[in-house]
């Protein structure tokens, strides 16, 4: 007896002629030739199941093999798909099976969830637990406007049926699965006294770190980069025609991410500060799309970077319309706003007795900020929202620059 380790194609047909022979032979029972043939069937046996890949099991064709077993009707299959016109489809191969349904069918006809499912990305662990999240309450028809679902077509109803496949695939590409849970329960510290729609902004979250991902930063961040002299040097950049253009190209060299991503309905957001493992993420949704606005709120996000962002603080969401800040807003605040307007200037400056635009414009020529973040801060001193209007200028001014 010779049997051999199979190593290569020519030794797989030498052992399966060999095997082919003995058989023939009909050997008796514990003869020579029996004993070889067994050992040359497992070595042979051993060697196609490492190159011949498993063939994968038919999910619809599990599902009739389990419907004959247990004698049962399409209207049977009512309770585990849903209506008899869904089961039809599925049974048909016109409509997918959705987690929900997997998740039913597993535990109602115990169909194993590793042959139900077909993309091979999704984790079979996923059918065993009841969902940690209701994931049609996400802003479903916002994030399929966003393509965060790819090529998915169809209508609300059938969105809200494939809510948590299509998710849960949009944050597979986006998360490892061992950060995926983190990511889910990060603590978020939000300011702002308005109930904001917790999936919105979990959906929001992750279309920004989406786009952060796009944007191809090589610069590694520094701890203790952002210091006030930093934040004022960045301040004067206002003062040019692409000053937010010029303001991203900064941040970028220092290894920080500026991200554009407009806010979902009844999120209230201005901007966040955010963490992606150890890069800094400032994210702005340009809610008031004007200079003053995106100044203050760039500076306010990037002050959170330098003194609360941690990997235990990873999130800070901001609805700057909201007043009465808790105590690192406020020292968010009063970081932005000595960066854009030195507090020792302001308090001399003349235009806060007299209101006039051109002495807003002297000022801001003096301290090298753009007129528009002079008017800002009068007219939120001021409480008068009509005040030097014209040097606020346009809605839109920001986004239009930024997209050039």
């Amino acid at each position: 007896m010779n049997v051999k380790i199979i190593k290569s194609a020519e030794d797989y047909e030498a052992a399966m002629a060999r095997l082919s022979a003995l058989m023939s032979l009909d050997p008796k029972a514990n003869s020579k030739e029996e004993n070889e043939l067994e050992l040359l069937a497992l070595v042979i046996q051993d060697f196609e199941r490492q190159t011949v890949p498993p063939v994968k099991a038919d999910p619809i064709e599990s599902i009739l093999f389990r419907m004959d077993q247990m004698k049962l009707s399409r209207k049977d299959l009512i309770p585990y798909i849903g209506s008899i016109s869904k089961v039809s489809e599925v049974l048909s191969r016109k409509r997918p099976l959705s987690l929900p349904m997997i998740r039913r069918l597993n535990q109602g006809l115990g169909i194993p969830a590793d042959i139900l499912i077909e993309d091979v990305e999704t984790d079979s662990t996923v059918v065993d637990q009841e969902p940690e999240m209701d994931f049609t309450r996400f802003p479903l028809k916002e994030m399929l406007e966003r393509g965060c679902f790819g090529d998915f077509e169809g209508n609300a109803q059938r969105l809200k049926e494939y809510a948590e496949d299509l998710v849960r695939k949009f944050m597979q590409d986006l998360l490892p699965k061992q950060v995926s849970p983190a990511f889910l329960r990060a603590p978020m510290h939000q300011r702002g006294d308005r109930q904001a729609d917790e999936m919105a902004l979990l959906a929001w979250r992750m279309c920004v770190l989406r786009q952060a991902r796009t944007l191809n930063i090589a610069k590694e961040y520094k701890h203790g980069t952002i210091t006030p002299t930093w934040l004022r040097e960045l301040a004067k950049l206002s003062t040019f025609d692409e000053g937010p253009k010029l303001a991203r190209e900064y941040l970028a060299r220092h290894g920080i991410t500026l991200v554009i991503e407009k806010h979902f309905k009844r999120t209230f957001l201005d901007g966040a500060a955010m963490l992606d493992n150890d890069r800094p993420i400032v994210a702005l949704t340009l809610r008031h799309d004007r200079f003053d606005n995106f100044w203050f709120a760039l500076l306010h996000e990037l002050a959170h970077v330098a003194k609360h962002l941690t990997p235990e603080s990873p999130v800070f969401i901001d609805d700057l319309d909201r007043s009465n800040p808790q105590e690192v807003e406020a020292e968010a605040d009063a970081m932005a706003q000595e960066a854009l307007i030195p507090e020792k200037s302001w308090r001399t400056a003349k235009v806060r007795q007299t209101l006039l635009s051109e002495d807003a414009i002297s000022f801001a020529d003096e301290i090298s900020v753009h007129p528009s973040i002079v008017a800002g801060r009068l007219r939120h001193e001021e409480k008068n929202f009509r005040l030097l209007s014209h040097l606020i200028g346009k809605t839109g001014q920001v986004s239009q620059i930024l997209s050039q």
